[in-house]
């Protein structure tokens, strides 16, 4: 029998940040927390006696760190687990560590007041939870990671034996949100140095698409930054929209050029894929590739569709390879996707698309 109640454990070394979460969540009349933990060990035994649905998780704390914490849970008992992280520079390095470890998603802890700050992200908080309790876990695992990369390079090295250069017109654009970090980083870890330019919007807030963009930058050969505005697209390298700021595609004489906007939010988010996907729709039209990736809501399902219409070749993360499936999910629906793949074959389909020739570096 399916349970009234999302069940929710709280772990965090501070007794505000305890008490907050409790309240706030259990403000909610479909989750409750079950129990609360000062340290990694206690919810250990926790755990054990509660069986909770979603576990929030703080990243410092006594006795053992949260990533310590984190990494064996998700190697013995893996469960959905939400992170609650401060908006730093620290704070989104050690963030994002955990959602290479098996994490869902965070809460972002306000800089300054934590009181007010937190209660105004009770929604957000709810919905993430809600987010976490349904998605997709997937152990980490070597020889799960191994398969991937053993997959992805066949797929890859099939696609570099039959295709030609590109014309240098050529965009893609890929939008993501929640388990979009790992599912980027995995999508551009093998491509080429040669490939066309590559923009991405994966909602996050301010200091962590930076970061973000960084640990990309070092994971393969092409080069990977943070977007800033007005600054000339180039081939070989990625635009990572960033936090607090849409980004958009423009056109200035023979060049694409890149624009920022403190525009409203669309879709809640800002950065929104819709923003970046619409735009790309008006300016690079048959010349663009779109890519939805995993993530919660509808953002970027809307702008998917205009580029199909604009005649641009538009692909989406299928469900099983999916932390979440909403974003996809609701493409599908519209029918704007041309074609729906694991996220293993998404490279090499871009690159057969693009008729593009890797040559390894």
């Amino acid at each position: 029998m399916k349970k009234e109640k999302i069940t929710v454990l709280v772990v965090d070394d501070s007794a505000l940040i305890r008490r907050l979460l409790k309240d706030l969540i259990n403000s909610h009349p479909d989750m409750e927390v079950i129990a609360t933990a000062p340290d990694p060990l206690v919810a250990r035994d926790l755990i054990k006696l509660h069986n909770p649905d979603v576990l929030t998780l703080d990243v410092e704390m006594p006795r053992m760190d949260g990533l310590d914490f984190l990494e064996r849970l998700m190697r013995l008992r893996p469960m959905p687990v939400l992170m609650v992280s401060s908006l730093t520079d620290k704070g989104s390095e050690v963030t994002l560590r955990a959602l290479e470890l098996g994490a869902i998603d965070y809460i972002a802890k306000p800089k300054v007041d934590i009181v007010s700050g937190m209660t105004a992200y009770s929604d957000l908080i709810a919905e993430k939870l809600r987010t976490c309790s349904a998605a997709h876990i997937k152990p980490k695992t070597q020889s799960r990671k191994a398969q991937a990369d053993a997959k992805r390079a066949k797929s890859l090295a099939e696609s570099m034996r039959s295709h030609q250069y590109a014309s240098t017109e050529k965009l893609v654009f890929l939008g993501a949100s929640t388990g979009g970090t790992e599912a980027i980083k995995e999508f551009l870890v093998d491509l080429p140095a040669d490939m066309p330019a590559i923009l991405i919007t994966q909602h996050m807030p301010e200091n962590f698409t930076r970061t973000f963009a960084e640990r990309l930058d070092k994971e393969g050969v092409l080069r990977v930054k943070e977007a800033t505005h007005n600054e000339r697209v180039l081939p070989g390298h990625v635009y990572i929209a960033p936090g607090n700021q849409h980004l958009e595609i423009t056109r200035s004489g023979a060049n694409y050029m890149t624009r920022l906007l403190d525009t409203p939010l669309v879709n809640r988010h800002r950065p929104s894929v819709d923003v970046l996907f619409h735009s790309a729709a008006k300016v690079a039209g048959a010349n663009a590739v779109g890519v939805l990736l995993t993530g919660m809501g509808r953002d970027g399902a809307a702008g998917l569709l205009a580029m199909k219409h604009a005649g641009a070749f538009t692909l989406a993360q299928d469900e099983s390879s999916c932390v979440v499936f909403g974003m996809p999910k609701e493409a599908i629906a519209l029918g704007a996707t041309d074609e729906v793949l694991p996220l293993v074959e998404l490279p090499a389909r871009v690159i057969d698309h693009l008729g593009q020739r890797i040559n390894r570096v």
